[in-house]
């Protein structure tokens, strides 16, 4: 047991390692990035003091999901649902299970994101939409 257990674990260390030399790398590459803007601003604008530019922060919107996770959740909803949904009732479920504001602008972009994914697997034969209707009202069902 312990020579699998030994494989594993120098197999995800020597994974790990080749992560951080990709990372180190990358990091170096943004430096010497930054250097050179630096540098072509002391020449551009001299008297710019270089050194008290803050950073910009990262900040990803609490809605965002990773590749993939929109569309397994809009298709796990469908599947547990007893009846044909609105686009606007899976973004207002999906809404409510991840625990964001349930607000105006929050419901119209989940219902944008919601429709896309729809409408992708609608094209791969996954899900069924109905006739007549559009946008929000129109009703979803997986394909049987």
């Amino acid at each position: 047991m312990t020579d699998y257990m030994v494989t594993g674990l120098v197999a995800k260390r020597a994974a790990l390692a080749g992560e951080i030399e990709r990372a180190q790398d990358a990091l170096a590459k943004l430096v010497q990035d930054l250097m050179h803007i630096d540098a072509t601003l002391r020449i551009v604008a001299p008297d710019t003091a270089v050194e008290a530019i803050r950073p910009k922060a990262f900040r990803p919107p609490a809605d965002w999901s990773k590749r993939g996770e929109m569309t397994r959740m809009v298709l796990d909803i469908l599947r547990t649902a007893r009846q044909p949904m609105t686009t606007r009732e899976i973004g207002e479920r999906l809404i409510v299970e991840r625990g964001l504001a349930a607000d105006s602008s929050m419901l119209n972009s989940m219902g944008r994101r919601v429709a896309c994914a729809l409408r992708r697997q609608r094209d791969l034969g996954v899900t069924t939409s109905s006739e007549g209707e559009a946008g929000f009202w129109q009703l979803w069902t997986l394909a049987r």
